[in-house]
């Protein structure tokens, strides 16, 4: 379970049979915090692939864009690719099975 923003405008295609996928890329951040001896912990970024398929793919290509906070329920996939270079690269991403959008609808318009 995720709750962060959208860092870019999603990206939605279409594959066999007219299915639809989307990619996005959720930020969440953690906080930061000042330890009681005075020492400042910044906030800290992470940023994760999301990929959603059929429906909610469909959603999100309709109201998701770049700023919008949104709750994402799904299972981790690790999959692996040789680039040009012929090095492994790997890559995790989160498929998504439940999704929430979180900002309102007047901040949207506005």
């Amino acid at each position: 379970m995720l709750i962060g923003n959208v860092g870019q405008d999603p990206e939605v295609r279409y594959v066999d049979q007219g299915v639809a996928v989307a990619r996005i890329r959720l930020a969440t951040t953690e906080r930061g915090y000042t330890l009681q001896n005075g020492t400042q912990v910044p906030d800290r970024t992470d940023w994760h692939n999301i990929i959603l398929w059929r429906r909610l793919a469909e959603i999100v290509e309709q109201y998701v864009h770049k700023g919008d906070k949104l709750f994402i329920e799904g299972r981790i996939r690790y999959t692996s690719y040789d680039d040009k270079q012929g090095k492994r690269q790997y890559q995790t991403e989160i498929w998504a099975e439940n999704m929430e959008l979180l900002t309102p609808k007047t901040e949207k318009n506005g």
